[in-house]
């Protein structure tokens, strides 16, 4: 590798958000100035709009292996996720106000759980194990006769870890309680078949798979109690009223076929570049930890802890050389506190604070790793020695 790469540009901050693709982007062009109508008005134009509209949820049906009455439209992740929790919760109160989620869920999950327990409502929090995983053995424990939802993520935004869904999501159907995954983050690496993996809901946005943002779906198994959180009219089958938003659907909808048809070529380029920055980090950094599971970690996912430096200084000097990555959820950035998912994994708050996401993307190249690992060294270096904090390993 040369000592002295050219600037670039490198972007590795795809957890929180993903370039549109250009293939996606032609596909949504209609739907701004030509096929504009309203998808809930009866004439022609407005007609061409529902036609999209049912086509994309077909589309979407078909990938996850559902029916498209299954399908509800949102404004993202975390429209989905608020619906699915507190959906439910309302639908099914009389029967119960126990609700099971983990310690590592998004805030999406996580905020909507905690005012829930404002109302009465009692959330059991499973913590993980070390590596990060949530044992579906301690799910089910925790499990009882006012269970009427779980809700356990399918990747962790944060570290990557890959969750056991299918084997709680079984737990969960024996029981007959709900079980709701935030799949946002795996639905571009990850098998998406709702009867495999025993799913009853499921959250996936457009954002983290090429898509456009400010829109995302909830799969609800037909029979799951759920009541809506939102009124005004008798769009979504009035779970979800509002007028849709029919480019951003289509290109959501196209986004999911892609990232499903491309990504088994794609998980074996992208695992290849993952342990590349890995074993380089390791190599020529030390008093670095990698947080996560080694092995049941999406493809794009490297989160490590940098010992003896503030996490945002580090992102200040990687901006300044070219590089975009992240020390946690886009969602919580604007916060000093350290990571909630780092500290669950039973890391003390220094740590937490050093760490630092690569998330790697489809337009991720060999060069841009090699250029990461030529400038991250030095700039732990010159952090470090201007650095107040020694953390002993």
């Amino acid at each position: 590798m040369s000592k002295d790469i050219k600037y670039r540009k490198v972007y590795l901050d795809n957890a929180a958000t993903t370039q549109l693709d250009p293939r996606v982007f032609e596909k949504m062009k209609p739907f701004f100035n030509e096929i504009y109508g309203n998808p809930s008005s009866i004439y022609e134009k407005a007609q061409e709009a529902r036609n999209a509209l049912d086509n994309a949820r077909i589309m979407i049906a078909r990938i996850i292996g559902s029916s498209p009455e299954e399908i509800i439209f949102t404004s993202g992740g975390t429209e989905s996720d608020n619906l699915a929790i507190l959906g439910v919760s309302r639908a099914k109160k009389k029967k119960g106000n126990h609700i099971i989620t983990s310690a590592i869920e998004h805030h999406a999950v996580l905020n909507p759980c905690e005012e829930l327990e404002k109302g009465g409502f009692e959330v059991t929090y499973i913590p993980v194990e070390k590596n990060g995983i949530v044992d579906p053995a301690k799910v089910k424990e925790a499990m009882r006769k006012d269970t009427i939802l779980v809700s356990i993520m399918y990747a962790n935004n944060e570290i990557g870890t890959i969750q056991p869904i299918a084997k709680i999501g079984r737990a969960c159907k024996k029981k007959g309680i709900p079980f709701h995954t935030d799949a946002c983050q795996a639905a571009g690496a990850l098998d998406l078949n709702v009867d495999k993996l025993h799913l009853d809901l499921m959250t996936i946005n457009g954002s983290k798979i090429y898509g456009p943002k400010g829109v995302g779906m909830l799969y609800v198994r037909s029979g799951t109690p759920l009541k809506p959180i939102m009124y005004g009219g008798e769009q979504e089958k009035r779970i979800r009223p509002g007028t849709e938003n029919v480019a951003a659907i289509v290109g959501m909808a196209h986004a999911l076929y892609l990232a499903q048809r491309e990504r088994e070529k794609e998980n074996k380029r992208l695992i290849g570049l993952r342990d590349k920055l890995i074993q380089g980090i390791e190599d020529r950094i030390p008093k670095v930890r990698l947080n996560g599971d080694a092995e049941n970690r999406l493809p794009n996912n490297v989160n490590m802890s940098i010992l003896d430096i503030e996490g945002e200084a580090l992102l200040l000097r990687l901006d300044m050389a070219g590089i975009a990555a992240s020390s946690g959820s886009a969602c919580t950035s604007g916060s000093l506190d350290p990571s909630h998912v780092i500290l669950a994994l039973g890391l003390p708050y220094e740590i937490a604070h050093g760490s630092l996401r690569f998330s790697l993307g489809k337009n991720t190249t060999d060069e841009d790793i090699d250029y990461v690992l030529e400038k991250l060294p030095k700039i732990v270096k010159d952090l470090r020695a201007i650095s107040p904090v020694r953390i002993n390993m």
